[in-house]
């Protein structure tokens, strides 16, 4: 089946390492692209037509290329359409095309399949129409398709990852300038361990806006007290200096961001250092306050990240990705990780019913692209 296309185009789910909610804060993040990937086989089939079909699903759904806008609420659809259409806005070519979706980063983990989904079919729509692949701009345009057409209003650190990621290399990314640093994964005697909770989450029906609308609440009354551009223009010292203009809530939300970008900083220091003993605390820091101030994880992901952070081969865990559900990201002795993934898997099922899930999956490139 697969055989029947012309290139396979593919691009990168990612894990967040440390930077959780402040991408759309004007943050840094430090996410790395992984070997779980959605892979778009594709053709041009001389139509103004795009067919769209997937390797684990039955639905086969075709597109007009010239009514785009038309497909917000057709499931499966609404990604790729989205994807598109912001491509075709941006004055770009389209060709017809047949085109077979298969996606290894498992949906609704925190890993964005949705942002691997969008890459890719952008990049796959370029190389069927022979225009230039700039993973930047892809992104960017990505990003866009899951804020104006799908109504999840995320930042760019899903879609820029997926893009732009770098074998065994995190990015350093400012969400606010998208200057990047890549930073080699060099995590000596350790590795990271991938957990899906296996509880489901979806982002639009999710708490995620409410939390922007929050922090962007914090940097209205923050303003008054200092002329900033977002929230992470803020050191931990400014903050505690001018927090009190807020309360409750609110400041509970700018709290965390303020001190997720401190810990992102500290964790490039660790990484380069070799430091695995501080990246681990910073890890574990990273959870507690996405759990107490930020209020994003759940009892899944607390029970997830507890037991794995009780394991004594264990330097650090916490969510990552949006939360409500998803993975935990652990930062493992190799010595110790089969023990590790064996007992907090068991653990969790006793205290939880659910069977989490582990994923092997190295860091990777951005997009790919390959001629048939």
């Amino acid at each position: 089946m697969k055989n029947n296309y012309d290139y396979k185009v593919s691009a990168a789910g990612r894990v967040n390492l440390i930077g959780e909610h402040v991408d759309y804060c004007g943050g840094k993040v430090l996410p790395a692209a992984l070997s779980l990937r959605n892979t778009v086989y594709v053709k041009p089939n001389g139509t103004d037509k795009l067919n769209l079909s997937w390797t684990d699903i039955p639905d086969k759904i075709t597109l007009d290329i010239d009514k785009l806008d038309d497909y917000r609420d057709v499931k499966y659809a609404n990604y790729p359409a989205g994807s598109a259409l912001m491509w075709q806005r941006a004055g770009k070519k389209i060709v017809g095309c047949d085109m077979l979706y298969d996606c290894t980063v498992p949906f609704g983990s925190g890993l964005s399949s949705s942002a691997a989904i969008e890459v890719s079919t952008i990049a796959a729509l370029a190389t069927a129409a022979g225009e230039e692949i700039d993973p930047v701009e892809i992104a960017l345009l990505a990003q866009k398709a899951e804020r104006e057409y799908t109504g999840v209003n995320c930042g760019i650190m899903d879609q820029y990852a997926s893009a732009c990621g770098k074998k065994n290399h995190a990015i350093l990314l400012d969400c606010k300038t998208l200057e990047r640093e890549y930073v080699n994964i060099d995590l000596g005697n350790c590795t990271l361990v991938i957990i899906n909770c296996k509880k489901p989450h979806n982002l639009v029906e999710s708490k995620y806006n409410e939390r922007r609308a929050e922090t962007e609440e914090a940097l209205e009354k923050l303003k008054t007290k200092k002329n900033v551009s977002c929230l992470a223009d803020l050191t931990p010292m400014e903050f505690a200096c001018i927090g009190g203009v807020l309360e409750g809530k609110v400041k509970d939300r700018a709290r965390h961001v303020v001190e997720e970008c401190e810990r992102v900083r500290l964790a490039v220091q660790a990484m380069k250092a070799g430091n695995m003993v501080e990246l681990g605390s910073l890890l574990n820091a990273s959870h507690a306050s996405l759990r107490d101030l930020y209020e994003v994880t759940g009892k899944e992901l607390d029970t997830l990240a507890a037991v794995a952070q009780a394991h004594p081969a264990c330097l650090g865990s916490r969510m990552t990705g949006a939360g409500f559900g998803g993975c935990t990201v652990s930062l493992v002795r190799k010595s110790g990780a089969e023990s590790f993934k064996k007992q907090v898997t068991e653990e969790y099922f006793k205290a939880t019913g659910y069977r989490a899930e582990v994923y092997d999956a190295s860091i990777d490139d951005g997009i790919r692209v390959e001629k048939l």
